[in-house]
């Protein structure tokens, strides 16, 4: 079941998001499995970020993958698990 995720960065600068995103990209093999959309939005405190998954299983092995890189880079830590909901329906306008 596809999962809608909302997670707050607080203290978090669109550089360290910058930084900890090229990191990912060049990781090996698909760190990215399972995302169906991702939206990070700069806020007065730091970021928030929005991401559609295809499961939460798909998200949690995302965030495995993720946390020790964004530990290395310094990132403030989050406080507590992100928000996650179950998605009743989701499309993307234009998309077959």
């Amino acid at each position: 079941m596809a999962v809608f995720m909302h997670a707050v960065l607080s203290g978090t600068t669109p550089e360290q998001y910058d930084a900890l995103n090229a990191e990912l990209h060049a990781l090996p093999g698909d760190t990215f499995a399972g995302c169906l959309a991702h939206v990070c939005v700069r806020t007065d405190t730091g970021l928030e970020i929005y991401d559609l998954w295809e499961s939460e299983e798909a998200m949690d092995a995302f965030g495995t993958r993720m946390m020790p890189v964004a530990e290395r880079l310094g990132l403030p830590q989050a406080s507590g698990r992100p928000a996650v909901s179950p998605v009743h329906n989701h499309w993307l306008p234009g998309a077959a």
